[in-house]
């Protein structure tokens, strides 16, 4: 990768990203793509790209489609199936899935063919009430055209052929039941967003700088930004100069949004939730596993602490990984400070914090027991989902930081948010993303709604609408109500990504 290695004393730039993330490469390589003359100027801390919570060992969640993610479809007080948060995620992710395609058909990624592949994505649960859910879950979903191929069974042969591991040695008097979509994937961000930062690197009037900590963010009297950044070896200081800046630093967020002082930023506050995964050592194992398998959160627990037992493909290797489990850090990064917590506490963010705080009690126990447990009570955890799971045959890796947003709230005094959040400014000079799941795997369709929110007289323009509907077929359209229009994009995308709608066993 083509970097910049020393940034000038001042710099001038049209677009300032703070964050070498999906979030940044993603918005990056579109506004680059609209507009080949915009002057980027690309700034990250850490010395390499997608290094925290893009990287696929830290991503809790690599495709999310809400094809197998529980907490996306919530039981309503007339027992009935909420599926609108899973529509609208299976949906981003199509949108998601297409800019990729365009961006390899048009050879303007050189995207590794491993990047995504084809996996079935499960839900697997147990018990009455739980069995009762999730076949109710799965005729809610299969109305719409975007789960179309979801298959349901409670028949314990057909669920020892898919997911051996997980029946190997359950008790047989135990109802359980599981979905199956074969049209899920497994994607690594992480090789993703280095590949798209690497074409961004080669891309005139485009700029990368790494190592550098951005220490302030003051607009000017003529609207423009002024970045402040130090080197964290060296210790000089820099200006960078922008008309937009997006503050897209994953955890980090938070801290640059409140030093930017822009109104819409006031009151926000972040709480940390870390994360551990247990991995498979043993390639036995892991060669009897082909799927992701997503159950039930615990009561309490964060979307990010959903018990999944995860086939990933990390640097052309097989891997398989149970968790995540959380944990409590005053770090809002996993190379972060435990001083961010405290630092970000402000007199506008204080009451709505602790008023959440308050709200949240079942959160807090819920951590602490998490904190707690033992290398024993982990694995017995694993066993719920792998019956014969043996304790030498996984090791403990320590996973991404999550900061799960706090806000205003007129009824509550402060809310706990889990998703995503852009903050922008009224001006619409500045944004940040604020939030965790399902990031990344609708990093496109957000992107689409700042780039209206933050460009909308480019937005309107036949020009950009125009390159809009060229990198993104169904844009302006939607893909819920389509199903035709579904159909077409997705046997597009499964051919440019080398994708099929039927999987089998082998890697």
């Amino acid at each position: 990768m083509n970097i910049e290695r020393t940034l000038p004393d001042v710099s001038e730039a049209d677009v300032v990203l703070i964050g070498a993330g999906i979030m940044s490469a993603t918005l990056g390589v579109m506004l680059k793509e609209l507009q080949p003359d915009l002057r980027i100027t690309v700034l990250e801390r850490l010395g390499e790209a997608a290094a925290e919570s893009s990287d696929a060992w830290n991503n809790a969640g690599t495709g999310h489609a809400a094809f197998c993610e529980l907490n996306y479809t919530p039981e309503k007080a007339d027992a009935s199936i909420d599926t609108t948060k899973a529509v609208s995620i299976a949906e981003s992710f199509e949108i998601s899935r297409q800019f990729w395609s365009y961006l390899i058909q048009e050879n303007r990624l050189n995207l590794p063919g491993n990047f995504i592949r084809s996996i079935p994505h499960m839900s697997f649960v147990w018990g009455d009430d739980n069995v009762n859910y999730l076949r109710k879950r799965y005729e809610a979903l299969s109305a719409c055209h975007l789960f179309e191929g979801m298959e349901y069974t409670e028949d314990v042969d057909k669920l020892k052929a898919w997911i051996p591991l997980v029946m190997e040695g359950r008790d047989l008097l135990q109802k359980v039941a599981a979905t199956r979509m074969d049209l899920g994937t497994d994607v690594n961000f992480g090789a993703l967003t280095r590949c798209m930062f690497e074409q961004l690197s080669e891309m005139e009037g485009v700029n990368l700088y790494f190592g550098y900590d951005v220490r302030k963010l003051k607009q000017r009297p003529d609207n423009r930004w002024s970045v402040r950044v130090r080197h964290r070896e060296t210790q000089t200081k820099h200006k960078v100069r922008g008309n937009f800046v997006f503050i897209g630093a994953g955890g980090g967020s938070l801290p640059l949004l409140l030093k930017s002082g822009i109104p819409e930023g006031k009151g926000f506050g972040g709480f940390p939730v870390s994360g551990q995964w247990l991995k498979c050592i043993n390639p036995d194992v892991i060669a009897q596993h082909h799927a992701k398998v997503y159950g039930k959160a615990s009561v309490g627990s964060p979307p990010m602490s959903v018990p999944h037992l995860d086939t990933r493909f990390i640097n052309g290797k097989r891997e398989l990984l149970f968790g995540p489990y959380a944990g409590f850090t005053t770090k809002f990064l996993k190379n972060g400070s435990f001083f961010d917590l405290p630092l970000s506490l402000k007199v506008n963010n204080l009451h709505p914090m602790l008023a959440a705080g308050v709200r949240n009690i079942p959160l807090t126990q819920y951590l602490i027991n998490q904190v707690r447990q033992s290398p024993d009570e982990r694995v017995e955890a694993l066993r719920q989902y792998y019956p014969e799971a043996r304790s030498e045959d996984w090791q403990l890796e320590v996973a991404g930081q999550r900061v799960q947003v706090i806000k205003k709230d007129p009824k509550h005094g402060g809310v706990l948010e889990f998703g995503t959040e852009v903050v922008a400014g009224a001006d619409g000079s500045l944004a940040a993303l604020l939030g965790a799941s399902p990031g990344a795997s609708t990093a496109v369709s957000i992107m689409i709604n700042l780039l209206h929110r933050c460009f909308p007289e480019q937005m309107a323009s036949a020009a950009w609408q125009q390159k809009l509907k060229q990198m993104i077929p169904s844009y302006g359209e939607s893909l819920a109500k389509d199903p035709a229009l579904l159909r077409q994009v997705r046997a597009w995308t499964n051919e440019v990504l080398g994708l099929q709608d039927k999987v089998d066993s082998q890697v």
